[in-house]
């Protein structure tokens, strides 16, 4: 018996050693900090947004919002989450308990595997991949299983039909949403996160792909707000059922997870906002780059100016990811929510041909140009 469990190790080993996965202790504890750095940087930035959004709903309806908690309420996201994690998890008499756990994990996990080809600025990014975008879809097309998973284990109805609803939504938008990021693809050449934000770097912000393709950039952020379930696309919490869809059944940490997900999913869409359309790290002024390093380097302070770049990287781009946000609060304030027919209608009937027209332009541009 042991004797088989020594071929078997090394055989083991040896594949390994074949995948290039055998690392050494150094780097698998630089893999898990960078790893771990990630995911409570993620996480502060869930906080982040929730606080936001309660700060500027509450100046749009004109009231004060949370304020005890902490200066200006800042802490009350922590309290909540704190308060989620404390409370009891109760699963429902007659549910499928394996379903019933394992749906949030599987809508929390992808979105955070996603956060993985996002660069932040030139160099700051976990995975470059030479298919960054395609990871993301690819990725994001496994919540919708977690949903439904969430709904159906609940053995309750009216989850089980607002998972229905949440997955119907996903697909429907998950379409258009793609052929965007074939058009931007096709401009760029490539599937790189990092070579489609390089590519708009030339002239500035009049370099941008807002610029080239204005219908793109429309109908990727209606179906950004539908990914999300926002409003007024948040479908799978029914008011005249007054349910929370998918999400009834749940309680204590796993109903946090759900709120984590949408948070952090919106978050991802502002930020692939701003590397396909908005020019991602790249000032938006022309040659200031160029200008502000020139100065460093006949002034003496080139080390100085290598310390601060990465830092006004991450600045430019949270904060054209954080107008998205804003603007997708202000949705949230303003507008209706519609109906299921209209939902579908809008995804399959409107933005999916307008979708496939600007990809079938793009190509035809592009073939004419290389002609």
């Amino acid at each position: 018996m042991t004797n088989i469990i020594k071929i078997s190790e090394k055989e083991l080993a040896q594949f390994f050693n074949e995948l290039k996965i055998i690392t050494t202790f150094s780097e698998s504890i630089w893999i898990l900090a960078y790893t771990l750095t990630l995911v409570l940087v993620v996480t502060t930035g869930v906080l982040v947004i929730v606080w936001l959004e309660r700060k500027i709903s509450a100046g749009v309806q004109q009231r004060i919002g949370p304020e005890y908690a902490g200066p200006l309420g800042i802490i009350q996201s922590l309290a909540d989450g704190i308060k989620l994690l404390l409370k009891e998890d109760i699963i429902p008499a007659g549910s499928n308990v394996w379903l019933f756990t394992i749906g949030p994990a599987i809508v929390v996990i992808p979105v955070f595997l996603t956060y993985l080809v996002i660069p932040f600025g030139q160099n700051i990014i976990l995975a470059n991949l030479n298919i960054g975008v395609f990871f993301w879809i690819a990725i994001s097309s496994v919540v919708p299983l977690g949903l439904l998973m969430s709904g159906y284990g609940s053995n309750n109805k009216y989850s089980f039909l607002g998972g229905l609803r949440a997955a119907a939504q996903s697909i429907s938008y998950e379409i258009p949403l793609a052929l965007c990021v074939l058009s931007i693809s096709l401009l760029s050449g490539s599937l790189s996160t990092v070579d489609i934000v390089e590519i708009q770097s030339k002239y500035g912000f009049l370099s941008w792909n807002v610029w080239r393709q204005p219908i793109g950039f429309i109908v990727f952020l209606i179906s950004s707000l539908a990914e999300c379930e926002r409003l007024p696309f948040d479908l799978p919490e029914a008011e005249e059922e007054l349910v929370a869809g998918y999400q009834t059944e749940y309680s204590g940490i796993k109903f946090a997870l759900f709120y984590v997900g949408s948070y952090l999913n919106l978050l991802i869409s502002s930020l692939f906002v701003t590397i396909l359309y908005l020019g991602g790290w790249k000032s938006s002024i022309p040659f200031v780059e160029n200008f502000i390093q020139n100065i460093s380097i006949n002034y003496g302070i080139n080390e100085s100016f290598d310390v601060l770049k990465p830092v006004l990287d991450i600045f430019t781009t949270l904060s054209k990811s954080y107008l998205f946000l804003f603007i997708s609060i202000l949705t949230r304030r303003t507008l209706p929510r519609v109906r299921i027919d209209q939902l579908l209608d809008l995804g399959w009937k409107f933005l999916l041909p307008i979708a496939l027209g600007n990809l079938l332009l793009t190509a035809s541009f592009q073939i004419l140009s290389i002609n």
